[in-house]
């Protein structure tokens, strides 16, 4: 049975989808406005008790693609409260094979993930990259098999384009927030065949593209 229906994985998502929800409705806090001018460093600190968590949805989709996959190594770009990371270690967890190496640059939030890794029982699976994820993904070795971009969308392509060396042949990019403005120029990229890329939307909630590269 998958890791996400039996606790300690599924107590965790739950709270954390719930507190999610509640911060969405207005009974937590809410971002703060405009943050459009920040540097993307403020920005983080500026949104660091702001969730902005990946779909239910979205997440079962990324835990299904990982486990498909079976890769032996996963990127994350946008950690937040570890949703959408922690169904992507539930995933090499039951796989039995594979390391989640997951990014943020809100120290608070580096260290709430991490709490919430340790809660879920996997902290082990996972690695947190503190800082520009432009520098810190530098490290990361290929193959890799798995891409989830979630995090501020016009750093989207530039992250994805730093990672295409070390992609694996038929590695899978799933890309959060598509129905966003700012994912135009990413779309634009990953839909062009002559990127290299099969690319398809997936309704969800603001929408995912995922993009096999070829």
């Amino acid at each position: 049975m998958s890791r996400l229906f039996m606790d300690p994985v599924h107590s965790v998502l739950t709270r954390l989808f719930a507190s999610a929800e509640d911060q969405e409705t207005g009974a937590g806090a809410r971002a703060p406005h405009p943050v459009s001018e920040m540097s993307a460093q403020e920005r983080a600190d500026a949104l660091a008790t702001v969730y902005m968590p990946i779909s239910a949805a979205g997440g079962k989709l990324v835990y299904t693609l990982v486990r498909a996959i079976r890769p032996t190594t996963v990127v994350e770009f946008g950690t937040s409260f570890a949703i959408s990371t922690i169904h992507l270690a539930a995933a090499v967890a039951d796989n039995g094979v594979g390391h989640v190496f997951t990014t943020e640059l809100s120290r608070a939030k580096v260290d709430a993930a991490h709490a919430n890794l340790v809660e879920a029982g996997l902290v082990n699976h996972v690695t947190i990259l503190a800082g520009d994820a432009l520098q810190t993904l530098v490290a990361v070795p290929g193959p890799i098999g798995v891409v989830l971009l979630d995090g501020w969308k016009e750093m989207c392509l530039p992250i994805l384009r730093s990672l295409e060396g070390r992609l694996a042949s038929g590695a899978v990019i799933v890309a959060d927030d598509t129905t966003f403005p700012s994912m135009r120029e990413y779309l634009a990229y990953v839909r062009d065949p002559a990127q290299g890329y099969v690319s398809i939307d997936f309704p969800v909630e603001d929408g995912m593209e995922v993009s096999c590269r070829t």
